[in-house]
């Protein structure tokens, strides 16, 4: 048995009761508090009849409440499923028609629910994280009376690593968000893997502002508890000079962000003045999309001499992650995204699963022990992505000669513009290397002509470009047909709460739906 992923949190605490797991707010949590909170909180689902499977919706922003309702949930052996605290009331009723949960974790202030709604027979109680409520009320609790008994024994309730943990959604960045299931062995063995390679110790002390319901936050929350080390959430990446103030004030030596999180660094921050203010800065790790050429060369410039820069490539489907760059090595292999993890395997197959030989292009399928059981309801769905050979990732990519990955596009982004086969990440990269821009995406929109034209969203850096200067650009480094029709310049591009651009908010911009890839 590998454990299940509460024990991460149940290690930490038996070995370093006094060492502080989280800092947020000026609150300073220990593993041992922190530990009796997830018990508590586990005591008081079995108490409201909560039996193992059962799922229990986290609405939840970061913060202590989260993470002691997360690995509360896994004590109790039921399942947590963290949803987008954007998350509408249609859109909220749907998924919950969909998960059939026992109960639902939540904020009062400025949340959508207040007592247990009518149309969900399945929820037998809402737990508000952040105010007090008349102790069984309508169903509702308040999080001091649900936390006053007694936690719930270490043998209370005996976990299978089998189990199902989780069921995270996809940001729906690629279709209709879908809930990936993962199980305490998936989450384990993807948390250890990262350890391994990042050489994650007590010592490390990790910024967080990505949300824990996205996979790649859930992830930095584990591989750090697992290792007893410290993390610190700030929730006001907006304000970016008093995150970075607060990287120096705690000492963070890792820091981990998506291209948007690193852009905006960049261009729209003091890092470069605070380089010589964090000596402790031991790595940044990168995820969550495809990262422009420019924004890497400029990053390893900017960033502290002895900061590495991971560049890491993954799925909610994988548990997170699948493949990392060495940093000693990312200058020389700068469009890869590296090599399998440990324990995983990524392989380039043909359309009827073959394998290729380097150079050539097909499907990245991964396989290893942190690959999701399936989607959530969704029969159909998971079979279209899982097979024998391992999880099809729809991206196409292909393996070079020193064994690197590269991804060249996916499978339902290409665009048929006049007859040719378009990839959009290849024209963002070109309008990135203009370095006039902060981010930029490319779409088609339908046409009555071509079928398809290809239209730019740009947001340029601060007075420094214009749809002219672009275009000319385009032009020198593009062949005809890739040349977007109409570069158009916007502020910031929409994005979902992870940070990853929202490319169907981007259509709305347009004033267009989604073409075709056929």
């Amino acid at each position: 048995m590998n454990g299940c992923v509460h024990h991460f949190l149940e290690n930490s605490a038996s070995l370093r009761p006094d060492k502080v797991a989280l800092v947020h707010d000026g609150e300073r949590v220990t593993y041992r508090r922190l530990d009796r909170a997830a018990s508590r909180l586990a005591a008081f689902l079995v108490e409201r009849g909560v039996l193992p499977g059962d799922r229990i919706v986290l609405l939840l922003g970061n913060g202590v409440q989260y993470v002691a309702s997360y690995y509360g949930i896994l004590k109790a052996g039921a399942v947590a499923v963290p949803l987008n605290l954007q998350t509408g009331p249609e859109a909220l009723a749907r998924l919950c028609e969909e998960l059939q949960p026992a109960g639902i974790i939540m904020e009062r202030e400025g949340t959508l629910l207040r007592t247990p709604p009518q149309f969900l027979p399945s929820v037998r109680f809402v737990l508000f994280a952040d105010a007090a409520a008349p102790a069984g009320e309508g169903g509702a609790w308040g999080w001091d009376q649900a936390l006053k008994g007694e936690g719930l024994p270490p043998e209370g309730r005996q976990v299978a690593d089998t189990s199902l943990a989780s069921i995270i959604y996809t940001s729906g960045s690629t279709g209709a968000p879908k809930g990936v299931m993962l199980s305490h062995a998936n989450i384990v063995s993807n948390t250890r893997s990262i350890v391994e390679y990042l050489h994650l110790t007590e010592d490390d002390v990790q910024m967080v502002v990505l949300p824990f319901f996205y996979v790649m936050g859930k992830s930095l929350l584990n591989t750090h508890v697992a290792v007893g080390g410290t993390v610190v959430i700030n929730n006001n990446f907006a304000y970016s000079a008093s995150v970075l103030r607060q990287m120096a004030e705690e000492g963070v030596t890792g820091f981990s962000g998506v291209p948007s999180t690193y852009a905006y660094l960049l261009h729209r921050s003091p890092l470069a003045s605070f380089r010589e203010r964090l000596p402790a800065l031991r790595y940044c790790t990168q995820a969550g999309g495809h990262m422009a050429r420019e924004i890497k060369e400029r990053l390893m410039q900017v960033l502290p001499a002895h900061t590495k820069l991971f560049v890491m490539y993954g799925a909610t489907e994988a548990a997170a992650r699948l493949t990392y760059v060495e940093p000693e090595r990312l200058a020389e292999k700068i469009g890869s995204i590296g090599k399998a993890i440990p324990g995983v395997t990524v392989r380039v197959l043909g359309p009827s699963g073959e394998e290729l030989p380097e150079g050539e292009s097909g499907e990245l399928v991964a396989s290893g022990p942190n690959i999701m059981l399936g989607y959530w309801g969704d029969v159909e769905g998971t079979a279209r992505v899982l097979d024998r050979n391992g999880y099809h990732t729809g991206d196409m990519g292909y393996r070079d000669g020193d064994g690197y990955l590269y991804v060249t596009g996916r499978k339902d982004h290409l665009l048929k513009v006049g007859g040719h086969r378009v990839d959009p990440q290849e024209i963002e990269e070109v309008l990135m290397s203009s370095g006039l821009l902060l981010e930029t995406a490319v779409l088609g929109v339908d046409d009555a002509l071509l079928g398809t034209r290809l239209v730019a969203l740009a947001a340029p850096l601060e007075g420094a470009a214009d749809h002219l200067a672009l275009l000319a650009h385009c032009r020198a480094k593009l062949p005809r047909h890739k040349i977007p029709a109409e570069i158009r310049l916007v502020s910031l591009l929409p994005k979902h709460p992870s940070g990853k651009v929202d490319r169907a908010s981007c259509l709305v911009i347009c004033g267009a739906a989604p073409s075709t890839t056929s």
